[in-house]
């Protein structure tokens, strides 16, 4: 589990191209198995074998210099809050703006260790350019260039040192977190759940430093409960900024077992509660959708069916989700909740016997082999789960290389009929025999 590194900085300065830079090597990776690249302002990436999570915190802002001065306050205050570590990008070409004293001024008050990188310096003039920056009061910092990357490895070297390892609790219990867009009903969700304090076992609070967990024990079930709701919310912060409530559920995201996502119907599966949805799912979480305030629904033409249409419209080709209809006032079908959470973390940790795997897989790639690709034939000799926490396999056959990923899914379609592996997102390897 990585810490959190925000890019901070005015616009043109090379954020994007730096950012896009340190996680493309893992974004290929990552999301050649899907293909999406939806949000495109979070990202992992990894460096001298040390993971972290990558924030550009510049992709949101729109709008002219004036709005832009209240956003990049708002931008720091965010990185300030939520980052393990910051870099602070300036350039070179443009010299020190005020902008950039304004948000030297909110970092120098900073416990956090901050990195002054001073982009667009790729010859000896521009280094010595560089200098002026000492004028910030940030200390050293570092020169580089994102377009061609130079300079970008001492920057690294030196981020990395200073991120705290972030320990993964072995906690034998499931952690499911509350996510979704603000008041879409998280708070009265868990309320609603706990019902009297008495059945709170312990709190603890969670590593992700802003969420609680808390420790239940009802309906034969123990899980630890990872609330995103009670996020202090900062008056400075105004919650419309839906950049800032993605950024919170990024931490429960990648510290969960499962995701509880919680929308509002009659606000219906927006962009926003999307892009917490492929969060997720780029993360390899189990996912629950739960559809609250249903009761407010006008049922003439929203039946249960159709809403369901829609949402699995939007997420695919991962549609093996639950999507369940709940009322957190009059407490519906929240206890189902639970239990289907709990069987999407049992099915995110479900282990196939390989023997089973190839009985069943093998008749049906031999009787739906993958396309011929340039005259050639690929045969699929083999395939077992991978020992992975969450469920991952692999193929292993002739030529790897010609498997498309229509095949690939067509795969996973026959993994998901034959074993349960709802609300899980599953990823295939076709590696050589």
């Amino acid at each position: 589990m990585g810490a959190i590194v925000a890019i901070v900085g005015r616009p043109n300065v090379g954020k994007s191209t730096f950012f896009n830079r340190l996680i493309q090597r893992r974004e290929a990776i990552v999301d050649a198995v899907s293909g999406v690249t939806r949000d495109r302002h979070y990202g992992k990436s990894d460096w001298n074998g040390k993971e972290f999570s990558l924030i550009d915190t510049g992709g949101y802002v729109v709008g002219s210099d004036d709005i832009f001065e209240q956003e990049i306050d708002k931008q720091v205050e965010l990185a300030i809050d939520e980052a393990d570590a910051i870099i602070f990008m300036v350039d070179v070409e443009s010299g020190v703006t005020g902008m950039d004293e304004d948000v030297s001024r909110l970092l120098r008050k900073v416990d956090k260790p901050v990195f002054l990188a001073v982009n667009k310096v790729d010859n000896a003039q521009r280094e010595s350019d560089a200098v002026e920056f000492y004028a910030l009061g940030l200390g050293d910092y570092y020169t580089l260039s994102s377009i061609n990357g130079s300079g970008t490895g001492e920057l690294l070297d030196a981020l990395v040192e200073v991120l705290p390892e972030i320990e993964e609790e072995e906690s034998e219990l499931p952690r499911f977190a509350v996510v979704g867009r603000p008041n879409a009903g998280k708070s009265s969700f868990i309320n609603a759940l706990i019902g009297e304090e008495r059945y709170i076992v312990t709190d603890i609070a969670g590593t992700t430093r802003d969420s609680i967990d808390t420790k239940y024990n009802r309906f034969g079930f123990e899980f630890n409960l990872v609330d995103t709701a009670g996020i202090r919310r900062k008056a400075k912060v105004k919650e419309d900024l839906e950049f800032y409530s993605v950024m919170r559920s990024v931490r429960a995201i990648e510290h969960c077992d499962v995701c509880i996502l919680l929308l509002d119907a009659t606000r219906g599966f927006d962009g926003q509660v999307q892009n917490i949805f492929w969060l997720a799912q780029r993360n390899n979480k189990g996912i629950v959708i739960l559809v609250n305030k249903w009761d407010l629904v006008e049922k003439e033409t929203n039946s249960v069916k159709e809403y369901t249409q829609k949402i699995k419209k939007a997420i695919e080709p991962f549609d093996d989700v639950p999507i369940l209809f709940i009322s957190v006032l009059t407490k519906q079908r929240i206890f189902k909740a639970i239990e289907t959470a709990v069987d999407v973390y049992k099915n995110r940790s479900k282990k196939i016997v390989t023997r089973k795997l190839n009985d069943i897989m093998l008749p049906i790639i031999e009787h739906t082999p993958p396309p011929a690709y340039k005259g050639k034939y690929v045969k699929i000799k083999f395939c077992t789960q991978l020992p992975t926490p969450y469920p991952q396999f692999a193929f292993f056959c002739n030529l790897p290389q010609y498997i498309r990923e229509p095949y690939k899914r067509f795969l996973e379609n026959k993994l998901r009929e034959h074993f349960d592996f709802s609300g899980v997102p599953i990823t295939i390897f076709m590696r050589k025999k």
